[in-house]
């Protein structure tokens, strides 16, 4: 197992465990190529954070790479109102773009 993962895993549970740690796990797995264990630390992020626009970003952007590209674009949508609700247009910007390349692709 990559040992930042095994590392991040060890604070699961713990004290330290929360939005911003499930989302550093959630990029570790999207890194070493795993969308779908991505998508669940994002998910988990979110759920401790409904306000955190980055994570948001980063489920819909492993929920399209894990072949979820329905729930891709319910977390872009969900992610875009979180972002324009906080002022992160950039953000928002972002996920806007990204959504609308999901819809042009064909449904599998």
């Amino acid at each position: 197992m990559n040992p930042r993962i095994a590392s991040l895993e060890k604070l699961l549970n713990g004290p330290r465990d929360g939005a911003l740690l499930r989302f550093s796990l959630g990029n570790e797995y999207l890194k070493a190529g795993a969308p779908a264990k991505a998508a669940e630390s994002f998910q988990a992020a979110v759920e401790r954070d409904p306000q955190y626009s980055a994570a948001w970003k980063a489920l819909a952007k492993a929920l399209s790479e894990s072949g979820d590209q329905t729930g891709a674009l319910a977390a872009y949508e969900q992610g875009i109102k979180v972002a324009e609700g906080r002022g992160d247009i950039q953000a928002a910007k972002e996920m806007k773009v990204f959504a609308k390349r999901l819809l042009r692709l064909p449904v599998t």
